[in-house]
Order: C-alpha cells, then structure tokens, then sequence
C-alpha cells in the first residue's frame, strides 16, 4: 500500500434497492467501527422520463459530468435526511454531501439547516455545493439554468455571510438578505467547511478562492488529477490564500474482484491490493481524501439490483478496504 494513502470514507447508501434505512444505519455503524473517515451522500431531484441522460445534451454541456451509470441516478433518496438520520447513531465519523446542488435552495434556507445538521452531528459536518448539469432540475426549481458561475460566486458570499455576521446583511446580484439575525450559530466555527464541485478550470479556480477545498466527479480522469488540483490551488494562491490547507476530495467508484483483471485495468477496478495501491497513488497528486461509493456502481447502486445481492458486496467491500483494525 503507497504511504501517500489519503484519508479514506465510503459512500452512505443513497441510490436503488439498497438504500434503505436499515443498511443506512448498519453501513454507518459498520464503516465508523472500521476506522473509515467519514460518510457521504449525493443529490439527484428528477430523472428525465425522455431518454434519460441523454448523451448528446451531456456532451454539449459538461461532458465529464456524465455518471458512470446512469442507473445509478434513478431512485435517489434526499441527501441531508439520511446525514441526519445516522447522525444519532454515530459518534466519530464525519458527514458530508458530494455535492449538494446549491441553486435548488436559498442561501439562508440551506444555512439554517446546514447549522442544524451541524448541531445535530456535533461538529462533523462537511458541506459539499455543487451548480448541477441537468436542465430538467432547474427548471423544477425554479432557476435560471443560464449564468450559473455567477450565481453560484454570489451563493457562496451570501452563504458565508448568514453563518458569520450577526446581524447579517447580504445585497448581492442574485441574493439578497436584508439586515437580520439567524439566531442560531454552526458548531463549527467560523462555519461548517465548504467543498465546491465542477470540472471546469473556472469551476476549479472558484473552489480554492472561495471554499476549502474541491470534490472530484464520478467520471473524472485519474490520470488528470494533478492538474486540476494545481488550478485549485492556483485559486487560492490568487486569492491570497494557503493552498496547502485546501482539502481535495476525490469519489472511487470500486469494482471489487479476486483475480487480477489483467492488462488494461481501469482505476479502481482489480483485487483488494490493486484498488488499495490506486487509492494510495491518490495522494501522489495532491489528493487528501477519497471515498468508496458503491451508489454508482451497477451492483449496488441501481434499483434493478437485488438489494440483499448489493448488500452484501457492499459490506465485502467495507471490510476488505478499512482503513484500521476494528476496534
């Protein structure tokens, strides 16, 4: 195993048969026992009924976006109930949203119950905001699919400010807060870490100018990693900032198997030694953390799959990969 190893969490079941409250709260258990860093869940509002993710429209738009299987995105709980949920029946274990597409909720709704989250899991939230891709959620939302950059930069402003000012004033292009207090402050002081999405060099940039840190998507090339990590910080440096703080956050979507599939292996894909050896190559380019997440695989995460089938390899996979003895 590479000593670079990143710190290692695993993906809150969220997607198809296998997320049901019960293997919810037996995978938390189960993963913080191990040693894993921490749990994390996704947000998917709407599937298209009309061809689904259509390939043509995700290659106009943000081609690395396209996940792994689309499957995967079909039946999709809530991403901050089920963080709540375990919450209560964890201790250690951190909590986190990979990603949370912010435009869908206003900066002072998603604030207060951030904070809430974050009283609720006594400090071990971490929140990840993305801008989303599908138009379909946009329009059901209510938002304007156009100038999403923009609107996010004035998103994370406004969201700073509702956690750190009291009372509170935000007069932005696209939000605005008139003078008031929230009454309720995060555990985490000044606030809860942000982590940003996104592909793009822009999206990149705006991630270490304005959160602490950046989270991969399914679909990215490991092999470019070290670049974007470099735009990251390169963001933060821009702005003044320590880029050596900055967490990098990267989703595994592991295939588990016993024999060594031989020439033309993918990442993430080959024996229990093989994935851990990619998982530690990670930090090599300047990844901090990684997480397991079977809610995108095609043997866990589609509602097709037999959920006690999913169940089972999920926990395999749990066990083969922990990152420290049980206790």
């Amino acid at each position: 195993m590479n000593d670079d190893m990143p710190l290692l969490g695993f993906g809150l079941p969220a997607s198809g048969s296998w997320a049901t409250p019960t293997t919810m709260l037996r995978v938390a258990r189960r993963a913080e026992e191990l040693g894993y860093a921490s749990l994390w869940t996704f947000q998917r509002v709407l599937y298209p009924a009309d061809g689904g993710l259509d390939p043509s429209w995700d290659a106009a738009h943000n081609p690395t976006a396209r996940p792994a299987d689309d499957a995967s995105y079909r039946a999709v709980h809530d991403a901050v109930l089920p963080l709540a949920y375990v919450a209560g029946h964890t201790e250690r274990i951190g909590l986190g949203t990979a990603t949370l597409c912010a435009p869908f909720t206003a900066p002072a709704v998603l604030a207060k119950a951030m904070t809430t989250l974050d009283h609720l899991c006594a400090g071990r939230l971490t929140v990840g905001l993305g801008i989303g891709w599908l138009p379909h959620e946009y329009a059901a939302a209510g938002v304007p699919y156009e100038r999403r950059g923009a609107r996010m930069e004035d998103y994370l402003r406004c969201l700073t400010a509702l956690w750190t000012q009291d009372p509170v004033e935000h007069s932005g292009e696209f939000y605005t807060v008139p003078r008031s207090h929230t009454g309720l402050r995060p555990v985490q002081q000044p606030h809860p870490p942000v982590l940003l999405g996104g592909s793009a060099p822009a999206a990149l940039r705006r991630a270490g100018r304005l959160a602490q840190g950046w989270i991969s998507s399914t679909r990215e090339d490991v092999g470019r990693l070290g670049d974007q990590v470099a735009l990251v910080r390169a963001g933060a440096k821009e702005a003044g900032r320590d880029p050596a703080a900055l967490r990098i956050l990267v989703r595994a979507v592991v295939d588990l198997v016993d024999t060594d599939p031989g020439p033309g292996r993918q990442p993430f894909h080959g024996t229990r030694e093989q994935v851990l050896d990619d998982l530690g190559r990670l930090g090599a380019q300047g990844v901090t953390e990684a997480f397991v997440d079977l809610n995108f695989s095609p043997r866990v995460g589609s509602p097709d799959v037999d959920p006690a089938e999913a169940t089972a390899y999920a926990e395999w996979v749990l066990d083969a990969l922990t990152p420290a003895q049980p206790a």
